[in-house]
């Protein structure tokens, strides 16, 4: 297979810093962002923004109507976004997403004869989500090999997550010096229509700290 990657693009700064990374490694990119009725589904427009920034050879937006997983807070507006820190699993973990995403980014992969999978997951801020683990990452790769025609032929699709281990400030530290706009960026599981970001759930807290903790000027448009 080609040096080829998809890389699954949410318009977050995870996601825009994962396409920064593959790009610098020489990969030529494909983006995929999935609308699955996230009730910040303006990301869909940080993502294409993102997308023409880095000159991706392809981007695509699939249309994936999740709208009766209801039980999370993502895809429920009667579900309130948590304001405050929590322990365990958050009421904004949407069931299977990661696995959902990835099975999409694998087909288009193979589609493609592309061995390479860029996602963004990140286990030292990842808010409790289970499937932004290494244990999960390593069982979904264990996966590919076995339920693919590349992996049954012998060329692996490999799943690379360049942020895993890195906390939020690393990651703005790596993505700035990477030429990333994060004001281009959402990370808000509330935005306005406008697109201001509240500042207040777990998503712009832990965006904050990582400018914060970086020593750079945080460039997203909060409502306060």
């Amino acid at each position: 297979m080609s040096k080829k990657a998809i890389i699954l693009l949410s318009g977050g700064l995870d996601s825009a810093t994962t396409l920064a990374i593959a790009t610098s490694q020489g990969y030529s990119c494909y983006a995929m962002s999935i609308d699955y009725n996230q009730r910040h589904n303006i990301e869909l427009v940080a993502a294409k923004k993102i997308a023409k920034l880095f000159k991706v050879k392809d981007f695509k937006v699939v249309n994936l109507d999740l709208s009766w997983l209801n039980s999370s807070a993502l895809i429920n507006n009667a579900i309130k976004i948590p304001e405050s820190s929590s322990t365990g699993i958050p009421v904004t973990y949407v069931p299977a997403r990661n696995t959902i995403l990835m099975s999409l980014a694998l087909a288009w992969a193979e589609n493609l004869d592309c061995g390479n999978i860029f996602i963004g997951v990140n286990a030292v801020d990842y808010s409790g989500y289970p499937d932004c683990r290494q244990e999960y990452i390593d069982s979904f790769q264990k996966m590919v090999n076995l339920a693919t025609k590349s992996g049954v032929e012998g060329s692996e699709i490999k799943i690379h997550t360049p942020l895993i281990n890195l906390s939020k400030a690393d990651i703005v530290i790596k993505g700035t010096k990477l030429g990333v706009d994060y004001s281009k960026t959402i990370s808000c599981y509330q935005p306005t229509p406008t697109g201001l970001s509240c500042a207040k759930c777990d998503s712009c807290r832990l965006r904050k700290i990582g400018f914060q903790d970086a020593g750079i000027m945080d460039p997203t448009s909060y409502v306060i």
